[in-house]
């Protein structure tokens, strides 16, 4: 809780600072994956701020939604790191739509298919 409190308090500026410091805090693969990830995101939905969200990295839109999330494997100690999207993300296709992914690696296969779902997420 003094943690998420603490996430509600950082400024715009200090969010990328955040992200940054959660990830290099995180080991191995999670690590690789999160550093891949935020430059990805960063360079397909640039609009979109870094904060940490739950302890974890986090991209924002315009009014401070989050729209997609990185949680590492090893904080939840899961067997695979999870890639996701919220409410926010402009992801509705039918009734059905997945809003998260396991992820144990990033090929250029995974990296185009987050490109084209972040692009979509922020349309």
């Amino acid at each position: 809780m003094k943690e998420r409190a603490q996430e509600l308090m950082v400024n715009k500026a200090d969010g990328e600072n955040a992200v940054l410091a959660k990830i290099a805090a995180m080991q191995g693969p999670d690590r690789a994956m999160g550093e891949r990830l935020h430059a990805i995101i960063k360079a397909s939905a640039p609009a979109l701020s870094p904060k940490t969200w739950y302890g974890m990295p986090a991209y924002a839109n315009k009014d401070g939604k989050v729209v997609c999330f990185f949680q590492s494997a090893q904080k939840f100690n899961t067997r695979y790191a999870t890639f996701g999207f919220s409410d926010a993300a402009n992801l509705d296709e039918d009734a059905l739509w997945p809003v998260a992914f396991a992820l144990k690696e990033l090929t250029a296969t995974e990296e185009a298919r987050i490109v084209a779902l972040v692009k979509k997420a922020v349309s």
